[in-house]
């Protein structure tokens, strides 16, 4: 087959360069990437498509056509739409019917189109929605998070309704994800929880029942190349050494035997970075028993150096944090820096199961999946994260648990975890057990063939949901006052 997965938003290389220098390259790229690389490897053509660029500040977007190594039946193809510079993702709507048309001049200089497209995001989505209208090519949907749940979280009254719509073009991705969802022949989600919670959002009642067959639970998986428990001490000595030397700066000589809990992901409110820290204030045991490591990017040392190097809404969060730490002493149990790729957040990882007894921690609200905590299990870490959302499923089973599951919003019981597993016999059953669970149900080529499995069934019915011109024409040019009834009359 000929799979072409549409995606406006972030951008693709063969280095990955920009995976951790913007909010919107974000986990959806590693998931492209993999699932993209494990279908090439069973054979597939497959085109990553994405935005072409010509922006000083990202030279490594500006070619039409690129690859990765190793790679040979995937592609990045890079179309132009819009100005050349680099755009946020809430920039991008106006430019997705010229970016969409230019797709299929693309394909027809080729002389040949794609047997099915894989369509991320409520842009991409509606990019497939438009090829799909113009070509009659299927599209499956994978919406990764919902704009609906997202609207909810800004929206505490009828008066904040339109800035918050506005700043965030909630109406365009609402409409966006709507027909999406009528008109994919598929819609992917990583777990039972993400197609019960997200797509029964009132907002979506007229796309979609969650009991519709063609929801396709597909859950995503670990590139055990990078993380994997392999010793690769003396692969890994200068990131490790680097690591070594930043810890001991930060952690007491008297302190850096005691566990240590690591928190690696993007200064974002929903990943709740702050009541994390809250539970070594609130739990004098907790202080004893353990040191906190929080990775962020961009500076190698952020409890020092936030003032200067964070910005908007990351520089409050961290402030939040500062002041919990310097108001309760955890200047003794508490380091920081930075990790420049997925290589070296590995080998962090190896490093401190090896020596640390280490533990990984994420305490975000509401993880729609939650791949971060299963690469860092796959590297010999137990993990410590939010019941709230997808580890729910992942780390647990009728039989057992391969984790510790927690309220993130309750620092108590945040500590209580992370005491649980400074027991060194039960951090090795769990360490154990968890690395287990990856390897057997966590992998990219399982991943990659469910996709295929699911798209191999809706082509051989040769038969696909037709759309409806005035249908679009409704979404897309919604009324905004109309769209404000309709919100809050299903609140």
């Amino acid at each position: 087959m000929h799979i072409a997965f549409l995606n406006p938003q972030g951008n693709f290389d063969a280095l990955d360069t920009g995976w951790t220098l913007h909010p919107d390259f974000g986990g959806q790229l590693v998931y492209v990437k993999e699932i993209a690389q494990a279908m090439g490897r069973e054979g597939h053509k497959v085109d990553i498509i994405t935005r072409i660029m010509q922006d000083s500040n990202w030279p490594q977007f500006a070619d039409p056509l690129d690859h990765y190594d190793n790679s040979p039946n995937v592609r990045i193809v890079r179309i132009p739409c819009g100005p050349k510079k680099f755009l946020n993702k809430e920039q991008l709507w106006p430019f997705l019917p010229e970016w969409t048309d230019n797709i299929l001049t693309f394909y027809q200089a080729e002389n040949r189109q794609p047997d099915f497209y894989t369509t991320h995001y409520a842009d991409g989505g509606l990019s497939g929605v438009m090829i799909k209208n113009k070509t009659g090519t299927p599209f499956s949907f994978t919406g990764h998070s919902l704009g609906a749940q997202k609207m909810d979280k800004f929206i505490a009254n009828a008066s904040e309704f339109e800035s918050v719509v506005r700043k965030f073009n909630f109406d365009k991705r609402i409409a966006a994800e709507r027909l999406s969802i009528k008109y994919s022949d598929l819609i992917f989600t990583s777990t039972l929880l993400e197609r019960d919670n997200q797509y029964a959002h009132s907002l979506y009642h007229s796309a979609i029942s969650v009991s519709d067959p063609k929801f396709s639970i597909v859950p995503p998986g670990v590139n055990l190349k990078i993380f994997n428990d392999v010793d690769n001490e003396t692969a890994d000595k200068v990131i490790i050494d680097r690591i070594k030397g930043m810890l001991d700066r930060d952690i007491l000589p008297e302190r850096r035997q005691l566990p240590i809990v690591i928190c690696s992901s993007r200064l974002d409110r929903k990943k709740n970075h702050l009541d994390l820290v809250k539970a070594w204030a609130v739990n004098p045991d907790l202080r004893k028993a353990a040191n906190l490591l929080i990775i962020v990017r961009g500076t190698a040392n952020p409890l020092k150096e936030w003032e200067n190097v964070f910005s908007g809404e990351e520089k409050n969060i961290f402030r939040e944090i500062i002041s919990v730490v310097e108001n309760h002493d955890l200047q003794v149990c508490a380091s920081g820096f930075n990790l420049n790729n997925q290589q070296e957040l590995a080998a962090c990882y190896r490093y401190l199961a090896r020596e640390k007894q280490g533990i990984f921690a994420l305490t975000a609200r509401y993880e729609p999946f939650g791949l971060a905590p299963l690469e860092a299990i796959a590297c010999g870490l137990p993990a410590v994260v939010t019941k709230n959302g997808g580890p729910s499923e992942s780390l647990r089973d009728d039989t057992r648990s391969y984790g510790v599951l927690v309220d993130p919003q309750d620092p108590k019981d945040i500590a209580r975890g992370i005491l649980k597993l400074t027991d060194k016999e039960f951090w090795r059953s769990t360490q154990i057990a968890g690395r287990n669970r990856v390897r057997d149900k966590y992998t990219w080529e399982q991943t990659a063939r469910g996709y295929l499995d699911a798209i191999k069934t809706v082509l051989s019915r040769n038969h696909f949901k037709a759309l409806q011109e005035e249908d679009i024409d409704s979404e897309v040019n919604i009324d905004l006052n109309k769209f404000k009834k309709e919100y809050f009359r299903n609140k």
